[in-house]
Formats: C-alpha cells, structure tokens, sequence
C-alpha cells in the first residue's frame, strides 16, 4: 500500500479572515445554533433579537419609547425613533467588529451588546441588509449581502424622524429553508415589553405594551393559577416579582439589561438567597430551602454596568461581585413587604408549612423506596449508560443525551449504533403509569418512574440533571404516542422546570424507506414517500411499525450529528394543568367529542 504524502503546511496554509467572514465560517460562535425557524432558540430569531437590542438600549437611555417591527416572507424590518446612529460612523458601526459606542458610559450605560458584535453578525449571516440613520434632518444608507458592500449614499433632506431603521433576510445559503414562527416573535416581543415598561412595541401592526413589568410577565405565565398576588419590587436597578402555585418544583425567569439569561448565573442565584433570607428573618424561623422554593414562580431583571457573559449568546451571567447587594436588596424589600400585607403573609406561611409536609412525608417514602431498590440491584436496570455527563465532564458533559425508549426491542438497533461518550439509552417496560394528578410520593411507589427519575439525577433538583438533553423516542404508531404522552405528563406534572429549561426532545424517525438498485432513501412522511417513489424508478417501499425494525447500521445516522429533534415547548405555565386535565385527566365529554372530532 503506498505511502500516502503528509499534508504540506507553509506560508501559503495561513488564511487571514475579515471579521465578518469569520462570522459566516463560525456562526456557532455567534448566534448559537443556525435552525430552520421550528424552535424559539434558532439563530433567526437571535439575529432579530441582536437588532432589536439596538433600538431598546435607545429607550433605556431615554430616546424613542416606539419600535416597529413588521415581517414580509423572509425579510424583517425593524424601526426605531432612538438618536440614530452617527452617520458620519454607520458604514463602520454596521461592519467593523468592536466598533460602536457602548464602550462608553456617558452613551450607554446598562446595555447588552457590550463588545460591537450583535449587528455585524446580522450583517454577515445575511442575504439583504440595509440600515438607513435618521438624524436631524439628514440621513445616510449602507446596503450589504453576505457582509459585502453593495452601495453607501447620503442626503440632507428627509422628513423622517430621528432613528435607525434596519432591514435584513437571513442568507438561505447558510440557513437553508427557513420561516419566521409568529408565536416566537411575539414571545420576545412580550418579553421586551415586560423588561421596558413605557416601551411600545408592534408587530405587523399589533401592539406589545406593559404598564406593569414584570407583574405582567407573570400574570402572562401562570394566569390565575397564583396562590397570592404577586410581590413586587421595582428598584433602580432591581426589580423582582415571585409567587407560588400548586405545581411541583420552582419556576424563573431571569433577565439582565434586557436579556433572558435562560441558564440563569449569579444573579439568579443571589435572588434565591434573598427570598430564603427575606422570609426567614419576617418568620423568625429557618425554613428548609427546598419547603419555601416547593411552587415557586419568580422573575429578576437587573440593570449592570459591566455584565460578564459566558459567551456571546449571553445565556448565563457570571459577575460575582454583585451578591451581596442583590440579596441584601431582595431580602429587605421581602421583609418590608410582609410587613405591610398579613394577608399574603398568611398565605405565602401556609405554603411553606403545607410544603414541610409534604417533604416529611416524602422523606418516609424515599426512604422505603430505596431500601426497595438495593434489595433489586446496585445499577439502575435497563438503564445503558455514557461516559461523559452533564455537571461533571464540562463541554463534553453538555453535549451527553439519554433516550427514552419503549422496551428491549426498541433499544437494542440503538445500543448498537450509540456514541458511547455522549448517548445513554432508559428502556422502559411497556407503558409508564399515568401520574396526572398524583402527589410526589407516587414516584416511589412505581419502581420503573422512580429509576427513571434516579438515572436522570433530578430527583433532589432538575438543576443536578445528569444529561443536556433528554429525548423520547417511542415507535410512531398510536402505542408509541400514547407512551409519549405518558412521559410528556410525568415531566410536567413534576419538573416542569426542565421541560422550560428546554431539555426535553423528541426524535424523529422516518417513517418509510424508499429505495431501488441505485439510491435508499428514508421519509419521514406520506408526502416524502410519495415524492421519493415519483423520483426513484423500480423501487420497493418499506413501512417502520417499530423503532426495533430499523437495523443497528440504519439508525447510526438517525441519532448522529443530523438527527432530528424537536423540542418540547410550553407556551406559557398557565396553560399546563388545564391541557393535562384535558388530555390526561377523567374521560370528559368534552374530550370524547374531540377524539370523535379528530379520530375520523
């Protein structure tokens, strides 16, 4: 065999990229993942959000309280009525990374984009860009493609009021066919609402306004679903609102200049310490933390200076020094708000005491479950693990998933065809009990929910979940999506946290193979088989029933690196026990019409 040459490496390997074709060649770095549209975290909707950053720094520093956004097809356009941008700097400001003026206090001062990248991104990553500023009568255009410079004008005389107005179309070539979700612009659009009160925003002509902040987010989230009206504090550069429900576990919602930091980080741990510390010193008593927290919704928005993300996408805040101040702040605000209102007071004491319990009777269960199950085994059955796991093994930890599969059948092709590092597969033996409606000590008394629940890791906090994602993958017939929505309503009914933390998927298997002497291909619906069987002449076409049917060397790809999932998304909490109680609960004559509605 011969010897084959080592790859050459000289001057003429040294590539130097310009910023914005850095961004094109590492959108990851950017924007996070790229997407298609179908989840709320694809890079679409993060490019909007970089623009729309822009225009609500203006507001904070008090320009312009009206942004305009509207969407034709693929192309948005967002307008503001802030100072505009320098004209004499907006060919720069717009294509030049850490340029901008939010490295100036005087300019800006509590905002997010921090390092002069959000809008040059928008610019590489798209096909159409165009900014125009407004100033004082005077105007001046870049247009862009692919972060190239089409054209730069300029003029004296416009009508148009003082602002900024952005219009951009994500490139196909790097997004592939792709749609705006008007659910999740108008999610965000919410948000910033919330975030700014006085901040009127539209959306193809409808308006997202809050008198109210982050009482109103909350109102959005659980309805009427509160124990006690919110408590709510607005500070110069604190403000929180929390109360509690009758769901399982703890609920947050965390913010800082404007940004939803969905992994949460300091600030968000420092609120926790202050609610404990805050009910505690009114009480006069040390409540168990997990007895205050059982039920609990809250949200936190703080205005910082400097904030320190752990990456461009801004998920999780990392300053330290600001601990001290938001649980001395949090915890006298509590203080002095039970103080003034016995009434939430008796009621919010009620919880903790009703929580206590609760825990104290769970403590007897765990403790007779687990008795139970060293009896069993010393593993946790039918449970085939991975090496790396979240928590422990960093990067690597974060990228482990667990499917969750409908017995040996089931799982044996992906045992075979896992990446031992990072996949985990739970088989289950047949279908999981129905858990709507039952208390927390149920878990215990079923064998398989409560190996389930220990292989995970969240049975003392979703927070020491042992994979980043956790994956259905049950067979697509009506058993198949029966087991789904059994598990569907496990999480929900008791860590309905980790389905909003957005951990929990579901694989997409195809449905049918299509394949001649020539070329195999997999469909995941009627209307790809159909058009695979017009394409590929002299074929043969194969129904899966199972996921066991597939073959070990067929489903490596199915669960590779272009797997397709699709995350399990919640509208908003208040919508949670109605839709369980519909589909889950007492066979209703509302849900039979609606089976009898829909099963023809």
């Amino acid at each position: 065999m011969p010897i084959q040459e080592a790859p050459v490496y000289d001057e003429s390997k040294i590539i130097t990229l310009s910023s914005l074709e850095h961004i094109r060649l590492r959108t990851g770095m950017y924007i996070g993942r790229l997407g298609d549209g179908s989840s709320f975290d694809d890079g679409i909707y993060v490019l909007l959000k970089e623009v729309i950053d822009n225009s609500v720094d203006e507001f904070i520093m008090g320009y312009g309280s009206r942004i305009e956004v509207t969407q034709e097809g693929t192309r948005i356009r967002v307008r503001d009525y802030g100072r505009g941008i320098p004209l004499g700097k907006l060919l720069e400001c717009v294509s030049v990374i850490n340029t901008g003026a939010k490295y100036n206090d005087d300019v800006f001062q509590f905002s997010v984009g921090l390092n002069g990248v959000g809008t040059k991104a928008v610019n590489a990553l798209s096909s159409f860009f165009r900014v125009v500023s407004y100033r004082d009568g005077q105007w001046a255009e870049v247009r862009f493609s692919q972060g190239k410079l089409l054209s730069q004008e300029s003029g004296k005389r416009t009508k148009e009021k003082n602002g900024t107005l952005v219009e951009f179309e994500p490139d196909p070539e790097l997004f592939g066919e792709y749609a705006f979700n008007q659910e999740f612009v108008e999610k965000r659009l919410w948000t910033y609402a919330y975030l700014n009160k006085g901040l009127t925003l539209t959306y193809n002509g409808k308006e997202f306004h809050s008198d109210r902040g982050l009482e109103d987010l909350l109102a959005s989230e659980i309805g009427s679903n509160g124990l006690y009206d919110p408590l709510y504090f607005s500070g110069p550069s604190l403000e929180f609102a929390f109360t509690h429900t009758e769901n399982y576990g703890e609920t947050y919602f965390s913010f800082v200049n404007g940004q939803h930091t969905v992994d949460g980080g300091t600030h968000l741990s420092a609120f926790r310490e202050g609610v404990l510390k805050g009910i505690c010193e009114y009480f006069q008593k040390s409540f168990n933390g997990s007895d205050v927290r059982e039920g609990f919704v809250g949200a936190i928005a703080i205005k910082l200076k400097n904030p320190i993300f752990e990456s461009q996408t801004k998920n999780k805040l990392g300053n330290t020094e600001i601990r001290p101040w938001i649980v001395g702040e949090v915890k006298s605000a509590i203080v002095d708000a039970l103080h003034r209102n016995k009434k939430l007071s008796k009621v919010l004491e009620g919880k903790i005491l009703q929580n206590e319990a609760l825990r104290k009777e769970l403590t007897l269960v765990q403790k007779e479950a687990k008795e139970a199950a060293k009896k069993i085994a010393l593993k946790i059955p039918n449970l085939k693990d991975c090496k790396y796991h979240r928590g422990e093994d960093g990067e690597e930890g974060e990228k482990s998933m667990i499917f969750l599969t409908e017995g040996q059948s089931a799982s044996g092709s992906m045992v075979s065809a896992r990446d031992v590092y990072h996949q985990a597969i739970f088989s289950l033996r047949g279908k999981p009990q129905n858990m709507y409606g039952r208390r927390r000590t149920a878990i215990y008394q079923n064998e398989e929910l409560y190996n389930l629940m220990t292989a995970l890791g969240i049975e003392h906090s979703v927070e020491d979940l042992r994979y980043g994602k956790v994956i259905l993958a049950t067979d697509a017939d009506h058993d198949g999506y029966h087991i789904r929505n059994l598990l569907l309503t496990f999480f929900l009914n008791y860590f309905e946290e980790l389905v909003l933390a957005g951990r929990l998927f579901i694989l997409e298997t195809p449905l049918f193979r299509v394949r001649n002497k020539q070329e195999t291909r997999y469909c995941y619906s009627i209307r790809e088989r159909d058009q695979a069987m017009k394409e590929l002449a002299g074929c043969e076409v194969t129904r899966f029933k199972g996921l066991g049917e597939i073959s070990p060397k067929e489903f490596g790809q199915f669960i590779g690196p272009n797997m397709r999932l699709v995350e399990v998304n919640v509208k908003s909490v208040k919508t949670i026990p109605d839709t369980l109680e519909f589909y889950m609960g007492k066979n209703t004559p509302e849900r039979r019409d609606f089976i009898m509605e829909n099963l023809i």
